[in-house]
C-alpha cells in the first residue's frame, strides 16, 4: 500500500508535474511562504492537518474486529486530525457479480456508519446523522446548505432524552465508491463553517477487465478549502510479479490521468476550479499500487528480517518506475519505515502470507510495499 502525495500530515511536499520546476528543500518553500506572507498583508495561511491512509480490506464487511482495527488505524488516542481521508480497496469481494452488476451502495454506507461512530463517539458526540437520515447514494457529497431537521424515531427520542443532543465533531464531505475502491472524506465541523469549501466533486475511472471494467481503477475527489484547490485520488492498480506487469500498473496510471475530470456544472459554471488531477495545487495519490521488489521471494524476506529498509528500496519497482519515467515522474514519497507485505493469512490474522505455497491454497507472493 503506497501513497503518493504533494502535501502528507501537513508536511509540504512537491510534484514537478504541477509547473515543470524544479524540486526544492521543505526549508526552502517555508521561506517563500513566510515571504509572500510579509509583501502582500492581505495574504493569510491556516494549517490544515490531514490524515491520508489507505486500506485494502479484502472483501471484509466491516463488522466485528475491523471496528477495533480502525480505531487503531486512525490513531484516535493522539491528537486528531482536521481531516481525514480514507482509502479502501476491496470492500466487495471482486466476484463477476460485484464487478459486472449495478453498484451496490451497502458496504460503502456501512463503512460510512463505523467511520462516522469512530471518528464521533472518540469525542463524546453522540453520531446520530446516519440513523435518522442515512446516506442512500454512493455518490454523496457534501453541499453547504442549512439542513432540516430529521425526523426522529420514539425510540431514537427516547435515547436523546437520556443524554443531551451534541453536534459531531466530524462531518461526511464526500464519499465515492466504485465497485470495491471507496474514498470517503471527513472534516471537523467546525472548519466546515470556518472555512470556505466549495465545488466538491467526484469521479470514478474504471480500467480493469477490459480496459473499462471497475475491478481496478480509481475513486477520486475535487474540493477547494480558502482558495487551494485539493485533489484526493484512491486507485487499485494491476495485481502481478511478472516481468512486464508494471507496464500494466503504468498503463492504468496514466489512464486514470487522462479520464479523471471535474467538468464545471451550469450552477457553478462561473466559479473557476480544476477539471483535471494536475490542475490542482494539491494532489495525493494513494491506494494498492501493486508496484513489487525485483527481488527473489527469499532475498526480500531476510532484508526485512534485518529491519533494511534502505537497501530493499534499492528493488523498489515503483521508485524506479519514477526515476525512469514509467510513472509519477518528478513526484515525491513519504518515508518508507516500514515492512512490505503481501496480506494476512486467511488462517492466522497475525501472520503474513506469500511464503511457499501451503495446503491452504495461499500464493506464493515475494512481500512488496
Amino acid at each position: 500500500m503506497r501513497l503518493e502525495a504533494a502535501m502528507v500530515g501537513g508536511e509540504q511536499l512537491s510534484s514537478d508535474q504541477q509547473d515543470g520546476g524544479k524540486d526544492e528543500s521543505g526549508d526552502y518553500l517555508d521561506d517563500i511562504l513566510f515571504q509572500s506572507t510579509e509583501m502582500d498583508p492581505r495574504t493569510s495561511t491556516s494549517e490544515l492537518r490531514i490524515f491520508v491512509g489507505t486500506w485494502n480490506v479484502a472483501g471484509r464487511s466491516p463488522v466485528g474486529s475491523l471496528a477495533v482495527d480502525l480505531d487503531e488505524w486512525l490513531n484516535l488516542k493522539d491528537d486528531a486530525a482536521d481531516m481525514y481521508v480514507l482509502g479502501f480497496q476491496e470492500i466487495v469481494p471482486l466476484r463477476a457479480r460485484n464487478v459486472i452488476g449495478a453498484e451496490d451502495p451497502t458496504e460503502a454506507r456501512n463503512w460510512n456508519l463505523l467511520i462516522g461512530k469512530a471518528l464521533n463517539e472518540k469525542f463524546g458526540c453522540p453520531w446520530l446523522t446516519p440513523i435518522v437520515n442515512p446516506i442512500s447514494s454512493e455518490n454523496y457529497h457534501y453541499v453547504q446548505v442549512s439542513e432540516p431537521e430529521p425526523e426522529i424515531t420514539r425510540e431514537q427520542s427516547r435515547t436523546l432524552h437520556e443524554k443531551p443532543r451534541s453536534v459531531s465533531k466530524y462531518k461526511l464531505m464526500a464519499s465515492k465508491k466504485m465497485v470495491g475502491v471507496f474514498i470517503t472524506i471527513w472534516m471537523k465541523s467546525e472548519l466546515v463553517k470556518k472555512y470556505d469549501i466549495s465545488n466538491v466533486k467526484v469521479c470514478s475511472v474504471a480500467c480493469g477487465i477490459m480496459g473499462y471494467l471497475g475491478n481496478k481503477g480509481s475513486v477520486s475527489v475535487s474540493m477547494t478549502i480558502e482558495g487551494t484547490s485539493f485533489c484526493f485520488v484512491v486507485a487499485h492498480l494491476a495485481s502481478g510479479e511478472k516481468k512486464g506487469d508494471e507496464g500494466r500498473r503504468n498503463h492504468q496510471v496514466a489512464e486514470i490521468f487522462k479520464r479523471t475530470s471535474f467538468p464545471r456544472s451550469p450552477s457553478n459554471d462561473d466559479i473557476p476550479h480544476p477539471l483535471t488531477i494536475l490542475g490542482h495545487d494539491r494532489i495525493f495519490w494513494f491506494g494498492d499500487l501493486n508496484y513489487r521488489l525485483y527481488l527473489e521471494d527469499n532475498s526480500a524476506r531476510q532484508l526485512i528480517r534485518k529491519l533494511d529498509w534502505r537497501a530493499l528500496q534499492e528493488f523498489d519497482q515503483l521508485r524506479m518506475e519514477r526515476e525512469y519515467g514509467g510513472a509519477f515522474q518528478g513526484w515525491m514519497e513519504g518515508a518508507l519505515e516500514f515492512a512490505p507485505t503481501y496480506k494476512y493469512s486467511s488462517s492466522n490474522c497475525n501472520r503474513y502470507s506469500g511464503g511457499l505455497p501451503s495446503r491452504s491454497g495461499e500464493k506464493q507472493r515475494t512481500p512488496a510495499w
